[in-house]
């Protein structure tokens, strides 16, 4: 390793579905987070670790921010704006024009010693240069960005233009992680996010943002990982939407979910779920640190 090896953090911050967690799956070239048109699908902070000979970036993904109707909410917030402190580079993704969603996230950056990007994804369903122009214009007299990165998350188009844009703001310095890791998430938190995905994808209205996914138990018997996993909601009728018409939808998600856990984690399991009821979990701290929702940003 030579002394111009670079390693630093590089935070991605934004409103809701605007990419994030694609683009984090599409740096990596993994899937180290879960994807949903669902609002506030990432709950918790993920680390996807891009390693090259050069440099090693610790790309930090953070829920999306927005105007918290519940506890649980306010955490997902505080957790993403905590996320942009301490970070060596923070990329601000947008999809479209300037709004007030966005006005409030750029404030956050009124104080800050660190370098913004602006990214603009979703560049694949703009019709013309001029679009992208016009987002850029919307934003550029607002804050003073490092550089305006546009991007597909999607369809991977200009990710490699945008890693080389970013490696020389990186520190110098040794790499942070092992050069096989690409995540700090454990299996049991990767098992647990890849059923609640499928739950987001198969439920509509209130049931998605109700759901959390705690593994209760999980062993490896023979060559089979055993996995028992509990399906948490708030009320009877979100279990029994879940449930659906004789099991039929627990069956499907359990199918899903046990097949992606297999691929990402290149196992075989046994998938037993149970749907469970908490009533009002999202507005008890005690509940939501039981189910993994912590206020510790541990970064």
């Amino acid at each position: 390793m030579t002394s111009n090896f670079k390693s630093g953090f590089v935070s991605i911050i934004g409103r809701p579905n605007v990419g994030k967690s694609t683009f984090l799956n599409a740096v990596i070239g993994k899937k180290v987070a879960i994807t949903s048109p669902k609002p506030q699908t990432t709950r918790n902070r993920i680390l996807g670790i891009k390693s090259k000979e050069n440099y090693q970036m610790v790309f930090v993904d953070t829920p999306g921010i927005h105007k918290a109707q519940h506890e649980l909410g306010r955490l997902l917030d505080k957790t993403a704006i905590a996320s942009i402190r301490g970070m060596d580079i923070v990329l601000f993704m947008v999809d479209g024009p300037r709004s007030y969603a966005e006005d409030q996230i750029i404030k956050l950056f009124k104080d800050l010693d660190t370098p913004v990007y602006l990214v603009i994804n979703k560049i694949d369903t703009l019709k013309s240069k001029i679009d992208i122009d016009k987002i850029i214009l919307s934003y550029m007299d607002q804050y003073a960005f490092k550089g305006v990165l546009p991007i597909s998350a999607k369809n991977q188009t200009h990710i490699d233009r945008l890693l080389d844009e970013l490696a020389p703001q990186l520190p110098n310095g040794y790499p942070l992680f092992g050069n096989d890791e690409i995540s700090d998430q454990s299996d049991f938190q990767i098992m647990a996010e890849l059923i609640r995905e499928k739950v987001l994808y198969k439920t509509q209205e209130e049931v998605p943002h109700a759901v959390a996914v705690v593994i209760e138990h999980a062993e490896m018997n023979g060559t089979l990982y055993e996995v028992h996993a509990s399906i948490i909601v708030e009320r009877n009728s979100q279990k029994q939407i879940i449930i659906g018409k004789n099991g039929q939808m627990l069956k499907e998600i359990g199918t899903e979910a046990r097949i992606d856990i297999n691929r990402v984690l290149e196992t075989k399991i046994h998938l037993n779920l149970w749907v469970k009821v908490k009533k009002n979990w999202r507005n008890k701290v005690t509940d939501m640190r039981s189910f993994g929702y912590d206020d510790k940003t541990n970064l």
